[in-house]
């Protein structure tokens, strides 16, 4: 009797830990279409539905769902995305680390890096995946189809090319250093102080 109150008090630690361990997904809806399925006596509707779900980590991912009801079709496709997440490395975690296309079918999208301040420059189902993503400054333009299913897919390929500096130098077998390009040393307020001080003393000779 004692033996199987351990062995539950065990099987309850280890199911709290695993809940402890799972992170908080938010989880974003972004299309919902009614469809119907004509059949001998008529015609039976219900509804799809595309939602994006993220940690706002670094991690994504997105599903589909069908139901004769849109909770139940919500719920399935929130399912699925959670089962397809991917991650994806986040400069200072708030940006990408370089330029990247994405296609899927007529879907194409160019997603490019920004500074500080610059936001989510996106739109519809692009910003959706970059909010669940973390991302906070990014500029990204869809090119193609304007399909929410294209785009997100497209958005998704993308991100998936994408590589940390850290990723690119072990595979190289070099250090971080050696793969970063060299930046200026000099910044810009800087160098347009230095040309007014010149002009200024061009114009008192």
């Amino acid at each position: 009797m004692a033996e199987r109150e351990q062995r539950r008090d065990r099987r309850d630690d280890r199911r709290r830990d695993e809940r402890e361990e799972t992170p908080e997904f938010a989880d974003r809806l972004v299309a919902i279409n009614r469809v119907s399925k004509t059949v001998k006596g008529g015609k039976r509707f219900g509804f799809a539905a595309l939602v994006v779900v993220g940690d706002q980590r670094g991690r994504v991912g997105f599903g589909k769902g069908k139901a004769k009801e849109v909770p139940e079709a919500i719920r399935k496709a929130t399912e699925q995305a959670k089962r397809g997440l991917i991650r994806v490395p986040l400069r200072d975690g708030r940006t990408l680390h370089h330029d990247i296309e994405g296609r899927h079918g007529a879907g194409k999208v160019v997603m490019r890096t920004a500074v500080p301040g610059t936001g989510i420059i996106a739109g519809g189902p692009m910003r959706a995946v970059f909010e669940m993503l973390g991302v906070q400054d990014v500029v990204a333009k869809s090119l193609g189809s304007q399909n929410p299913y294209n785009m997100i897919r497209a958005t998704i390929d993308g991100l998936k090319a994408e590589a940390s500096p850290r990723s690119v130098a072990s595979r190289r077998g070099k250090k971080v250093a050696e793969i970063l390009p060299a930046h200026d040393h000099k910044p810009e307020s800087q160098k347009g102080t230095d040309a007014t001080v010149t002009s200024a003393q061009m114009q008192e000779a």
